[in-house]
């Protein structure tokens, strides 16, 4: 299924700092999705955007990280209730933890290796499935 870069709901961003996983854990607030569930960067489309800028704006607001589009390594559109979702990874250098700045959304953040983030009873499910694809394709 071929899906268009124009018509999106929001878009994800795995992204690796050295060998671990940047993740952030949610609020705990009963009104949102998986409260309490421990989350990748992303969120929702603002305007015309585009997939990518979408992924590194909510980066940049959640986390504090400036990123240029050529960080992404590897994207795919996935159909979900809400609309189609972007999905993306990239790597970065693990000292790139040390320009974290956090956001006002989420109780904070940690990195996680991949495969505990995939096996955790607290990961977003369909997350931790698109990161397995992900992996399955960059560990070949």
């Amino acid at each position: 299924m071929a899906f268009a870069k124009h018509d999106f709901s929001g878009a994800k961003l795995a992204l690796f700092l050295g060998g671990d996983l940047l993740v952030i854990l949610r609020d705990d607030k009963q009104e949102i999705p998986y409260p309490g569930h421990w989350d990748l960067p992303g969120g929702g489309r603002e305007g015309g955007e585009s997939p990518e800028a979408c992924a590194l704006r909510e980066t940049r607001e959640e986390v504090g990280l400036e990123l240029p589009p050529q960080v992404l390594v590897w994207s795919k559109a996935f159909q979900r209730p809400h609309g189609q979702v972007w999905f993306f990874a990239a790597h970065l250098p693990a000292a790139a933890a040390g320009r974290i700045r956090f956001g006002d959304e989420g109780q904070g953040w940690a990195l996680m290796a991949p495969e505990a983030y995939c096996a955790h009873p607290l990961a977003v499910p369909h997350f931790a499935e698109r990161l397995q694809e992900y992996l399955a394709v960059w560990r070949g």
